[in-house]
């Protein structure tokens, strides 16, 4: 019997690719993408994971392109001051510069509440964005936008699916949830949001939030932001965050008197 030959005729006409080799290996790990860690042992190479984290699209963080281009060294602080819009919003400035320089040791997110237009948006993308730049990574989503895929991931025959949907959503390693509140979910989007919230609760995951609905009812918002979201979900940020509300003029319609 004729023995078979040791290399297939199909691997010489169709050679396997040999990778580049990488000619700039990373300082740390030399390209193996593991760091030695005295008295330890090998975990990760740090260097590269950050170097992964910080090229995080803006397409993948869902950041708008709006607030694409918001830092915490451009939030402009509107009013004279000592006033309380002023005031109200140097401290909420003070508090995300604070949590930017101590993160990941502070564990503690944001609740900004107030009004239209005092920048409560900004500061919390600014936040994160810094965050990102230390290596996290960060998604951003509007409430109503998030209610909207929470009703399409609905399956009656299979929550796996839908827990699979929403996996973005509880395991960003920082989430920002914009306008909290502004539209109201159904019962079985409630719970389920109840359900995200206290995910991210449990595994001490960094979420930032706004909302225009404050505590305490308003002329312009006549139900509370307890209304809108119900008992369990706020008093899980108030265990989650630091709630802060900011006051002052809508800047976009100073902007439109000014033009």
């Amino acid at each position: 019997m004729q023995a078979s030959p040791l290399i297939s005729t199909d691997l010489l006409s169709h050679p396997v690719p040999v990778p580049p080799v990488d000619l700039n290996p990373c300082s740390t790990c030399q390209g193996t993408a593991w760091e030695f860690v005295p008295g330890k042992g090998v975990r990760p190479c740090s260097q590269c994971q950050t170097k992964k984290n910080t090229a995080q699209t803006c397409q993948d963080t869902r950041i708008p392109r709006r607030y694409q281009h918001c830092t915490l060294k451009n939030y402009q602080l509107v009013g004279a001051v000592n006033t309380s819009s002023y005031v109200s919003q140097a401290t909420a400035l003070r508090v995300a510069q604070t949590l930017a320089e101590t993160y990941p040791k502070e564990q503690k997110g944001l609740l900004l509440l107030g009004p239209c237009g005092v920048g409560k948006t900004h500061l919390v993308v600014a936040t994160a964005l810094a965050l990102q730049a230390k290596g996290a990574l960060i998604r951003f989503y509007d409430f109503r936008e998030l209610l909207k895929l929470i009703q399409e991931s609905y399956n009656a025959e299979d929550r796996t699916s839908e827990w699979k949907v929403l996996a973005p959503v509880r395991n960003a390693e920082v989430l920002i949830l914009d306008e909290i509140g502004a539209a109201r979910p159904t019962d079985w989007a409630l719970d389920t949001m109840t359900q995200i919230i206290n995910h991210r609760y449990n595994h001490c995951q960094l979420t930032l939030f706004t909302s225009n609905y404050a505590d305490t009812p308003t002329p312009e918002h006549p139900q509370s932001l307890t209304e809108r979201v119900g008992p369990r979900i706020r008093s899980r940020l108030r265990e989650m965050c630091r709630t802060l509300e900011l006051c002052g003029m809508d800047y976009r319609a100073k902007k439109e008197r000014e033009a």
